[in-house]
């Protein structure tokens, strides 16, 4: 049996007891480090509070080289874990598919994601959201404009546009990082980047920052440690205005 359990936003503490049950009766226990990381938490603080040892996981382990979770999963319990919710990712689903393919039962325990969470903090209501994007670091030689594209189509339709920022091993994409991005993208395209921004830090923390303004506005503000993500409006409903200058600033 193979399962995949979501751990949440932040820490330790937001799985669920559900996911809890399950990691303690499981056998062997992954957990992937590429698509999103509880900042709250350590390794330390999670293997305490499971009583068992963590297998860690890189993109490449599971997205090129599974065999090895595959194959234990075909004869004992095995967990595999992610931040937030396991199937918010290509890669997770990919490895669910390559799961039924061998004929490995499989079943997923789901936890609280940033798709949603990000609707509660800021207001915007979630059935106003189009496809999402990742905001890349740039790299020599290298530096994309299908992010602009998106937040562009999505605008034409008036829908808002949830834009991941690059998680890398010895860094994270800040709310300021992620706005110049986009702003040289509208550069290299020629057009003007957009008006309005909204800036999330820490969800699921017990002190999130919530801030809504134009690209300088956002870059002069502090939104400390990450993990941040952004979001880029279309036009406002008047309550999603209302609860943007209530709880964000705007």
């Amino acid at each position: 049996m193979l399962t995949f359990v979501g751990l949440g936003l932040f820490d330790e503490q937001d799985i669920s007891l559900k996911g809890l049950e399950c990691i303690r009766r499981a056998d062997r226990i992954y957990l992937e480090s590429y698509t999103s990381v509880l900042m709250g938490a350590d390794i330390t603080a999670l293997e305490r509070l499971y009583g068992k040892a963590l297998v860690i996981l890189g993109r490449e382990d599971v997205e090129q080289n599974p065999e090895p979770i595959l194959e234990q999963a075909k004869s004992s319990e095995v967990v595999f874990l992610t931040g937030g919710d396991p199937m918010v990712s290509t890669t997770h689903a990919d490895l669910r598919i390559r799961a039924a393919q061998e004929h490995i039962p499989t079943r997923i325990i789901h936890g609280a994601s940033i798709a949603s969470a990000v609707c509660g903090l800021t207001g915007l209501q979630n059935y106003r959201f189009g496809k999402s994007c990742s905001l890349p670091f740039p790299a020599r030689g290298w530096f994309p404009t299908t992010p602009l594209e998106t937040i562009r189509q999505n605008q034409d339709l008036n829908l808002h546009t949830l834009a991941y920022l690059d998680i890398q091993k010895s860094r994270y994409m800040q709310v300021g990082e992620g706005i110049e991005a986009i702003e040289g993208m509208a550069r290299v395209v020629g057009i003007p980047p957009p008006a309005l921004y909204v800036g999330v830090a820490r969800a699921g923390s017990s002190e999130p920052v919530v801030a809504a303004g134009d690209a300088e506005t956002l870059k002069n503000i502090d939104f400390g440690p990450p993990l941040h993500i952004l979001v880029i409006p279309a036009k406002l409903h008047v309550i999603e205005k209302e609860y943007l200058e209530m709880f964000a600033g705007l």
